[in-house]
């Protein structure tokens, strides 16, 4: 695939986890550190979305992940992207076969749907949803880009907490 922006979505407060994920330390590094080099793996380029430095989120701060998503998106369309290949700030260890397997998009990790593959052609309906009274999620995207939902035998981690991170840097798992 050409023209694929990775996205990784970092706006989030943190608040179960009681500071800012994505500088906390995991073998070594930041999780932010994680994710960027996981998605430098499969894109032309990576851009971090709602935090300073980064892409903003749209319409305005405190959107939630679909403002991270709707920011990456219109970057992606400015800079000639196709798609948006999106993650949360905590992705490691993502599988070897992730874009391959999401390809082609809409799609996205049924039990962590801020992990998608995301043409630059949903963006209409991420605006129409984020301007809308309704749900702001990225679930509301999916149903409503006709999204495929994929699942994977083991589940991809997902940091919450400071335990949850204390699992996996001991190889548990979570």
């Amino acid at each position: 695939m050409t023209g694929l922006l990775g996205a990784v979505l970092a706006g989030g407060q943190s608040s179960r986890f009681g500071s800012d994920k994505a500088l906390a330390v995991y073998r070594g590094a930041p999780l932010l550190d994680h994710a960027v080099a996981g998605l430098a793996r499969w894109c032309d380029a990576v851009v971090v979305a709602g935090r300073d430095g980064g892409v903003p989120d749209w319409p305005e701060p405190g959107m939630g992940p679909l403002g991270g998503l709707a920011g990456a998106l219109i970057h992606a369309q400015d800079q000639g992207f196709d798609a948006v290949l999106a993650v949360s700030v905590d992705a490691v260890l993502l599988p070897d076969d992730l874009l391959e397997r999401l390809a082609p998009g809409p799609s996205f990790v049924a039990d962590q749907p801020v992990v998608g593959l995301w043409p630059v052609s949903v963006i209409g309906i991420v605006q129409d949803i984020l301007r809308s009274e309704g749900r702001h999620s990225l679930r509301a995207l999916a149903e409503r880009s006709d999204a495929r939902a994929l699942r994977f035998s083991k589940p991809l981690a997902n940091i919450n907490t400071r335990s949850d991170l204390d699992l996996l840097e001991n190889d548990h798992g979570l």
